[in-house]
């Protein structure tokens, strides 16, 4: 009794819903549960009409389903009946007699899984809502925090050097801390392709200079 019990529970969460697939394809029947993530909805219809799941795209009561907002999986509110319009969309021309998907897919920003809420939060502000291009995406989430506070702290003062006339030296200071923090580090043993820097002026094997020259001249090699 508990088993059939359950049964009935579990079916009485279920509604049957009827989608309309674009195209000449005859609208069919499925069984889904009442309340339902619209990325798992998106995987059973590709599986029950055999679509591609990257390129479909479901409109229910006149309004566009997506899978995530504010990075969060969005959820769906399904009634007996419902109808959901399935759109297969068409895959780009061929340019030029070649694919390009794999170069369009590089220069996409995708955020990791792993980042925090507030990240995932900002990335569907940005991308969804203000529709920044992912160059400019990929800029700004690749940067440390220290950098955007040295930035931000560069453009307060800025106004500041402006205002005693000093906005050509400050932008000079800051170039030549650009390539004094830009110079990195070496590690110990490793030999600068400049002698001067090297310990005793210590130069690269194969180094061409005038007591090379010399050398070779005296030794008959030339």
């Amino acid at each position: 009794m508990r088993l059939e019990s359950g049964m009935e529970e579990d079916d009485s969460h279920k509604v049957e819903i009827l989608l309309k697939t674009i195209g000449p394809a005859r609208p069919s029947r499925l069984l889904v549960p009442s309340s339902i993530k619209v990325r798992d909805l998106r995987r059973l219809i590709a599986g029950n009409d055999n679509l591609q799941i990257d390129n479909l795209s479901l409109v229910l009561r006149g309004s566009a389903l997506c899978d995530m907002k504010n990075g969060d999986d969005v959820y769906v509110q399904l009634n007996d009946g419902d109808s959901v319009i399935v759109a297969v969309k068409p895959k780009p021309p061929v340019k030029d007699g070649y694919e390009n998907d794999e170069d369009d897919e590089d220069l996409k920003f995708r955020l990791p899984q792993s980042s925090s809420r507030w990240k995932k939060r900002l990335y569907s502000f940005l991308h969804d809502s203000l529709k920044l291009p992912d160059i400019l995406l990929m800029v700004i989430f690749t940067l440390s925090l220290k950098a955007w506070v040295l930035i931000i702290l560069w453009f307060i003062l800025a106004p500041v050097a402006h205002r005693w006339e000093l906005g050509p030296l400050y932008i000079l200071v800051t170039g030549f801390c650009l390539i004094l923090f830009n110079l990195g580090k070496r590690q110990a043993g490793d030999i600068s392709a400049y002698s001067i820097f090297n310990e005793d002026f210590r130069e690269l094997p194969g180094t061409l200079n005038a007591d090379r020259l010399d050398r070779d001249i005296r030794a008959g090699q030339f």
